[in-house]
C-alpha cells in the first residue's frame, strides 16, 4: 500500500497552522472571550411554558422591560426556557420575569431562580486558568519522563496550539464561554495528548528498529502505521459529537462545538505539530539510543 508523504507537506502545514494560530490569538487579544454567567456573575431563571414559545419574542419582551444582555434558550424540552441575565438582581427577579413573559394564551410557571455573584465568577475564572496551565505542565513532565525532552516540547506546543485555536474561534464568533466549554477544552487536552502519545510511541519504536537515519521517512512510516487507528477514533468521536450538536439541545450546543473543533485541531496537530516539530528540534537516533561506552583499556594477559 502506498504511503502518504506527511512530512513532505510539513512546511505548508506549518504556514496554515501559524496563520490560524495568529488569527486565534488576534481574536482573543482584540475581541476576547464572551464569558458566560458562570464567570461574570448574574442571574439564571428557568421557566416552563404550556406551549413552546418563540425565543426571539421572549428576548424582545425582556429587553423592552429594561433587562440588558439577555440570553434566552431552551432547556431540554422546547417549552422549558432558560433566561440568563448578566446583572445580579434581588430575590424577586424570578417572579418579575414570569410576570413579563406570562400571557393568557400561554401561561408561564417559575421553576427556579439562581444567582451567581461577581466574586464567585472571578474565582471560577482564575481557577479555570490555573487548571489549564497545571494540566499543560503535568503533560510536559509526563512526556519528558516517558520519552525525551524534545518530545515534551513538541507535545506542549501541540496542546497549546489546540487550546488556542478552540478559544480563538470562540472569541472570533462571539460564542458563549462557560463551564461546560471549559470542560470541553480540558477534554480536548486529554484527547490530543492521547493521539500524540500514540504517534510518538510508534516513532520511537521505528527509530530504534530502523537501520536508516532518514528521520522524515521514519516519521512518515510511523504516522501511516497509526493513520487507520487515528481516523477510526476521530471519525467515530466526531459522529457522536455531531449527534450531540444537532440533537443535544442548546445547553450542550457550545460544548459540542468546542469538542468538534478540538478533535479536528488535535488530529491535525498530532501529525503536523507534535511530530513535525521533532524535525525542527533535530531529533536524532542517539537521543533515544545512548551510545555504548567503549572500553579503550586492553586487558592484560597473565
Amino acid at each position: 500500500m502506498r504511503q502518504l508523504d506527511f512530512m513532505g507537506k510539513r512546511r505548508i502545514a506549518f504556514i496554515v497552522s501559524v496563520l490560524i494560530t495568529v488569527i486565534a490569538v488576534g481574536a482573543l487579544a482584540f475581541k476576547g472571550l464572551n464569558l458566560g454567567l458562570d464567570f461574570t456573575g448574574g442571574t439564571l431563571v428557568e421557566v416552563r411554558y404550556q406551549q413552546a414559545p418563540e425565543l426571539d419574542e421572549l428576548r424582545g419582551q425582556l429587553e423592552s422591560a429594561g433587562f440588558e444582555d439577555v440570553q434566552v434558550q431552551t432547556f431540554g424540552a422546547t417549552n422549558d426556557i432558560l433566561v440568563r441575565l448578566q446583572q445580579t438582581f434581588d430575590n424577586e427577579v424570578g417572579q418579575q420575569v414570569v410576570d413579563i413573559l406570562n400571557t393568557d394564551a400561554n401561561q408561564v410557571q417559575l421553576v427556579r431562580a439562581e444567582f451567581v455573584g461577581a466574586q464567585v465568577g472571578d474565582q471560577l475564572r482564575d481557577q479555570s486558568g490555573l487548571g489549564m496551565l497545571l494540566a499543560l505542565a503535568v503533560v510536559m513532565v509526563y512526556v519528558a519522563f516517558r520519552f525525551q525532552y524534545k518530545f515534551a516540547f513538541g507535545a506542549l506546543v501541540a496542546l497549546g496550539h489546540d487550546v488556542v485555536i478552540v478559544l480563538g474561534i470562540f472569541a472570533l464568533l462571539g460564542l458563549d464561554f462557560d463551564l461546560t466549554v471549559l470542560a470541553a477544552v480540558l477534554a480536548v487536552i486529554g484527547y490530543s495528548l492521547n493521539d500524540t502519545i500514540i504517534v510518538y510511541d510508534r516513532i520511537r519504536e521505528n527509530i530504534r528498529r530502523s537501520q536508516i537515519d532518514d528521520m522524515p521517512q521514519i516519521f512518515n512510516e510511523a504516522i501511516n502505521q497509526t493513520l487507520a487507528r487515528t481516523m477510526a477514533t476521530s471519525g467515530t468521536t466526531l459522529l457522536v459529537l455531531l449527534a450531540l450538536f444537532f440533537l443535544g439541545g442548546d445547553m450542550i450546543h457550545n460544548f459540542s462545538i468546542a469538542l468538534i473543533l478540538g478533535i479536528v485541531a488535535g488530529t491535525f496537530s498530532s501529525v503536523y505539530v507534535s511530530a513535525a516539530l521533532l524535525l525542527v528540534v533535530k531529533l536524532e537516533r542517539k537521543d533515544l539510543i545512548p551510545a555504548q561506552k567503549e572500553d579503550d583499556e586492553e586487558e592484560e594477559l597473565p
